[in-house]
Parts: structure tokens; C-alpha cells; sequence
């Protein structure tokens, strides 16, 4: 990455650690008030909507698709993140819970997905599994851990939504997080409405306090759009390997900003494992330095976009965003692929076309290479041994196989 981008990506993740402040901020706004969080939520996600649906065209998925996004990834993964703040949740420790979300996403897309994980993000699972018990052991010494297991299910249900989106394979991951987004302000109003009360959500509405409202133009705008525009982008522009691993600077972020912000002191037991969970993650996301082996599926890149917004790490085969988040597991084309079995033939990677089909004093191919440039070999015979049955391989993967080419006359 150029040191442009990675500063854009830098920004990024600072943008989403402060999140989880701005988020806390808005749901206690003092005095001793405390906004409705499903109410909150709905508030962001009609920002994020209005005015940007009017300008941003609907993603080319299904209907289908774009609400099982938008219950998932946008209503449950927030309603339950906003809910664990309200009950106590410390701001900087959701924003390490939360990363198990990729840990989720790994294992979900491979049950659901058939994507089998490789040994070192099955090694990843496990180590971080092991930090988030470490931290709900030191969590349950100093608060309830209620509030922590909602986190792990607005995790799980963000999993969740990255699998559907993954699945999706939407071609623009903006157009999906605002059209998901418009799914969530009608439900989530609603069920404030029964949980909380018409009396308390018609209080909280009159008595919006300036804290409250930036935090949820914070939220919708520089969390939601603008942190996924310049990620959408980053995504488009190099492989998912390279963008993914700025993630982790998320929690870091977060807890930094609530500790000067908020006065949170994590516990020792609450550092110990949330360094666990970090070091699970990094294995699961960041590649194994080598060459990678052909034909192997492997899931990379789930989860980027951490951080208590949309999942906007799950970028398909050309490692594109998918959805925001997430969650999709990225395939870089022709990393795969690269390298030539061509035996007999003089260049590598060519793809030589028309060796029967000429006459004996034009047997030849047109030799293209990786490159894409082509040289012509014309007026010269074609041994048999040299062409029948060659296997070539592109750039792109493809192999052509060779049959019957003509034999030397005379």
C-alpha cells in the first residue's frame, strides 16, 4: 500500500475506535438521563438511510439478501451492542469483545458455507475462544457479565450477517450498507416502544440532549459512511491481506479513547485476555508469510471492518467489498494461479492456440503470455512430443490442454 492509503486505512480504524466512545456518550448524555438504546440505534440507521438512498442505487442482490443483512448485521448486531452499553458495558472492552466476531465468522462460514479454514485460523479460533474466557472470568470479579454476553451476541449475529452477505456477493459495499440499513429504523422504534415504554421513548425524543444527537451523526456519518467509504475503496484497490490487519488497531483505539475520555482502567485479567483474543485474531486474519498452494479454498479476510460498525471486510474473489463488513472471505484471484506447467512449450504461461488446424508449413502457435502479449510462430513444425497432451496454465488459472497436435512431415 502506498503511504497515502495506508494512512486512509489508518484513519479508518481510528474512526472506529472512537466509535464505541461516541456511542457511550450518547447513550448517557449526564444528568442522570440515559437514552432508549434500541431508540438510538434506530436514530443512527435513519441518518445512515436519509438522505443517501435517494443518491446511492440498490445493490444487485436480492431483496432477500439485503434484509437478512440489515436484521443481522445492522438491527442485531447493534440493538445488542447499544443494550450491553446501556446495562454497563465499558466502551474500549466492547471494542475488543466484539472483535470475536471474526472468530465467529470463520467458523459459521465454515459450517454454512463449506469454506474450510486453514490450520493456522482454526489455531486462531481456539487462542482467541481462550482470551475472551479469560476476560469474562476477570469481568464477572468486578461487574456482571451479563452485558459482556450481549456483546458476544451482537458478535455472533454480525457473523451471522457477514455469512449472508458473503453469500450475497454484492458488488458495491456502500449500496448494501445503506439499502440493509433502511431495514432497521421501523423494527427497532417499534420494539423500544414495548420494551421501554410510549412515556419514555416521547421523553427521550423531547428531550434530545446535544450530546445525543452528535453522537448519532458521528456514528452515521463518520462511523457508517465516510469510515466505509475510504474502506470499500481499499478493498478495491488491494488485496484484502493488506487492508484486513488495519483492523486490529481498532480495540486499541477504543480502549485508549474511553480511558481519556471515560476514565475506563480495564482490569488485569480483562488486559491479559483481551491480549489473547488480539493475538487469535491476528493469526486468523493476518496470512502466513510463503507461498500459498493452488486449488485450496481458504478463508481470509473475514470480519475487516471491526469495530461496532457494519462488517466491511468481506470481499469477494476479486477482493472487492462485499458488504460492509465484514465478513467475506477473499480470494485473490491468480495468486492461486500463477506459475506454468507448460512442458515442451518455450514460454511460460503462453496459451497456444491453432496447432492443428495449420497446414505443415505453418504448424505454429500464438504464444501469449502472463503479460498478455502475443508472439506468433509461424512456418514451423510442431513436433508431436513437444505439444500433445501440454498442460498450460495462465495467469488467471485457467489451463488449456493441448490434443492432437499435427505431426513434423517427411
Amino acid at each position: 500500500m502506498t503511504p497515502r492509503h495506508s494512512g486512509l486505512a489508518l484513519l479508518v480504524a481510528i474512526l472506529w475506535g472512537i466509535n464505541f466512545v461516541a456511542i457511550d456518550l450518547g447513550l448517557h448524555p449526564g444528568g442522570g438521563a440515559q437514552m432508549p438504546p434500541l431508540l438510538f440505534v434506530a436514530m443512527r440507521f435513519t441518518l445512515v438511510v436519509f438522505p443517501c438512498v435517494f443518491f446511492i442505487c440498490k445493490p444487485d442482490v436480492s431483496w432477500k439478501a439485503i434484509i437478512g443483512v440489515g436484521l443481522l448485521m445492522s438491527a442485531g448486531q447493534f440493538g445488542l451492542l447499544y443494550l450491553a452499553m446501556a446495562l454497563g458495558m465499558p466502551a474500549g472492552l466492547a471494542s475488543l469483545v466484539l472483535q470475536a466476531q471474526v472468530l465467529l465468522t470463520v467458523l459459521l462460514a465454515a459450517g454454512i458455507l463449506a469454506e474450510r479454514p486453514t490450520r493456522r485460523q482454526l489455531a486462531g479460533v481456539v487462542l482467541g475462544i481462550a482470551g475472551l474466557a479469560v476476560v469474562a472470568v476477570g469481568r464477572s470479579l468486578v461487574a456482571p457479565v451479563l452485558p459482556l454476553l450481549i456483546v458476544l451476541g451482537a458478535a455472533l449475529s454480525w457473523a451471522a450477517g457477514n455469512v449472508v452477505a458473503r453469500k450475497a456477493k454484492a458488488a458495491s459495499g456502500l449500496g448494501l450498507v445503506v439499502w440493509s440499513g433502511a431495514v432497521v429504523p421501523l423494527p427497532l422504534a417499534g420494539l423500544s416502544l414495548l420494551v421501554d415504554g410510549p412515556a419514555a421513548v416521547s421523553g427521550a425524543l423531547m428531550d434530545l440532549q446535544p450530546v445525543t444527537i452528535a453522537s448519532a451523526i458521528y456514528t452515521a456519518a463518520f462511523g457508517s459512511l465516510v469510515g466505509y467509504g475510504i474502506w470499500n475503496r481499499l478493498l478495491g484497490l488491494y488485496p484484502s491481506s493488506a487492508v484486513v490487519p488495519f483492523t486490529l488497531l481498532v480495540p486499541v483505539v477504543g480502549m485508549t479513547t474511553a480511558w481519556l475520555v471515560l476514565a475506563e482502567v480495564p482490569s488485569p485479567a480483562e488486559v491479559a485476555g483481551g491480549l489473547l483474543l488480539l493475538a487469535g485474531v491476528a493469526i486468523a486474519v493476518l496470512r502466513a508469510p510463503g507461498p500459498r498452494r493452488g486449488g485450496q479454498r481458504r478463508v481470509e479476510g473475514l470480519g475487516a471492518g471491526l469495530g461496532g460498525t457494519f462488517a466491511a471486510g468481506l470481499a469477494d474473489d476479486d477482493g472487492r467489498l462485499a458488504a460492509g463488513g465484514g465478513v467475506r472471505a477473499a480470494e485473490e484471484r491468480g495468486a492461486e494461479g500463477r506459475g506454468v506447467d507448460a512442458r515442451g512449450a518455450a514460454d511460460r504461461g503462453a496459451d497456444v492456440r491453432g496447432a492443428a488446424d495449420c497446414d505443415p508449413a505453418e504448424r505454429g502457435a500464438a504464444v501469449r503470455g502472463a503479460d498478455g502479449r502475443g508472439v506468433e510462430a509461424r512456418g514451423r513444425a510442431v513436433p508431436e512430443t513437444a505439444v500433445r497432451g501440454a498442460e498450460v496454465r495462465g495467469a488467471d488459472g485457467r489451463a488449456a490442454g493441448l490434443r492432437g497436435a499435427g505431426r513434423r512431415d517427411g
